[in-house]
């Protein structure tokens, strides 16, 4: 297998970083991918930066161990927490999830007022304010903590659920009293809720979904890298490897619900010994 022929490495908390994957396989549809989701140590909001940074190194580790010549972190939190160390430790190209929807935000607003949602962890980062303020100090930046947004999208209680509705409601009724225009959806798991929360904050405000973002700026980093795979997958061929630190059956089922190809099973791996 040549160069370009290699699989992309993309890893997440748990089955969020699938809409980064689906985005992946849409837009760049003869790229390889290996996914891993760290379904037994989800979720990463909560826990420290040295916590996320040990999870995401043997991680890293185990989707080199598959000769991947390209990594995404699809996950804010680790985005936000490892990123920067992890990207001066291995000597292929890595990209977050962070600064394509900061850039994007920047774009779109108009009244320079931008709201974030996602997990505490990448909240209290205050990343996505420091990418934003570094391309355009008068933006205004309010974020807010949505926690309980992931297990509804884990739950697969996402399109209509009232439940889902009234959490949703709740949690970002702080953000239309601020007169936001921009909202970033900071959290990988948000997209899949997104008609909810479209409905919710109304036709005036623009929604950032940064897994789009993130695989346009993989295919610009593939193409400039000369990584880009220009050969039409074989068929027969399963170009999408799956695997996860538990709970493959439940993973699976989601992620054939998601996905745009079935996803026949994940293997689980002993992510720690890595």
């Amino acid at each position: 297998m040549t160069e370009r022929e290699k699989p992309i490495g993309v890893f997440d908390s748990g089955v969020g970083g699938l809409t980064v994957v689906r985005e992946i396989m849409r837009n760049i549809p003869k790229e390889r991918i290996v996914y891993f989701g760290d379904t037994a140590r989800v979720p990463y909001g909560g826990k420290s930066k040295e916590t996320i940074l040990r999870y995401s190194r043997q991680i890293v580790r185990f989707l080199q161990s598959k000769e991947v010549k390209a990594i995404v972190i699809a996950c804010n939190t680790a985005s936000a927490f490892a990123l920067e160390e992890l990207s001066q430790e291995i000597d292929i190209p890595i990209i977050g999830v962070v600064k394509p929807g900061a850039k994007v935000a920047c774009a779109s607003t108009k009244n320079n007022r931008v709201g974030v949602i996602g997990t505490q962890g990448t909240i209290s980062s205050g990343l996505y304010t420091e990418f934003i303020r570094e391309i355009n100090p008068q933006i205004q930046v309010i974020g807010k903590a949505c926690p309980l947004f992931c297990p509804l999208v884990e739950e697969n209680w996402r399109k209509d659920d009232p439940i889902t509705v009234a959490v949703t409601e709740r949690y970002l009724k702080e953000l239309k009293e601020q007169d936001i225009d921009t909202l970033i959806l900071g959290c990988t798991h948000y997209p899949l809720i997104r008609s909810t929360i479209a409905q919710v904050m109304g036709e005036g405000v623009t929604l950032v979904n940064p897994a789009y973002e993130t695989a346009c700026q993989l295919r610009t980093l593939l193409q400039d890298e000369h990584l880009a795979n220009n050969r039409a997958l074989e068929e027969g061929e399963e170009p999408y490897r799956f695997f996860v630190s538990d709970s493959a059956e439940s993973f699976s089922a989601f992620a054939d619900s998601i996905l745009p190809c079935d996803i026949e099973n994940a293997q689980k791996i002993p992510i720690e010994e890595y």
